[in-house]
């Protein structure tokens, strides 16, 4: 018997569906991204990395990585109670651990610590995955975001 996708995966794949069309960045890299899971305050989806995604030498852009994080962090504020609208940021950091290169596919996490009134802050995670399983980090980050309406 198939398991039933939690209201936050459906959630967050809607979302997806609904949002990546409308911005010309999200939709250029994240086109094939797809939801593995989904729980209040987590989201777990993969990419597969392509040419679009490399820097000059070949391995993940820098920027690739931070618009990632600026992305996941929403998804994390949307999956912690079914939002549509995931507020401005205000603070975005990452720091990069190694790289991943055109072929690979990596496992992006995001991770909602806290979704106050004003404030959310969130973790993303970004690792390599090797043989269907998480593997290195690549990069980690930190996105803090303006949530009031």
């Amino acid at each position: 018997m198939a398991s039933e996708k939690s209201a936050e995966h459906a959630h967050i794949e809607k979302l997806i569906a609904n949002n990546l069309p409308g911005s010309p960045i999200y939709a250029f890299l994240l086109t094939p991204v797809r939801v593995v899971s989904a729980s209040k305050g987590h989201v777990l989806c993969r990419l597969p990395l392509t040419q679009n995604h490399m820097n000059s030498k070949g391995g993940i852009h820098g920027s690739v990585s931070a618009t990632i994080v600026d992305w996941m962090g929403g998804m994390a504020i949307a999956s912690w109670d079914l939002r549509e609208k995931t507020g401005v940021s205000v603070d975005i950091h990452v720091t990069y651990q190694s790289s991943a290169k055109e072929g690979d596919e990596i496992e992006i996490e995001g991770i909602a610590d806290k979704v106050g009134g004003s404030l959310a802050f969130t973790k993303v995670n970004i690792f390599k995955v090797q043989d269907g399983q998480r593997a290195a980090a690549v990069i980690t980050g930190t996105h803090t975001k303006f949530v009031r309406a």
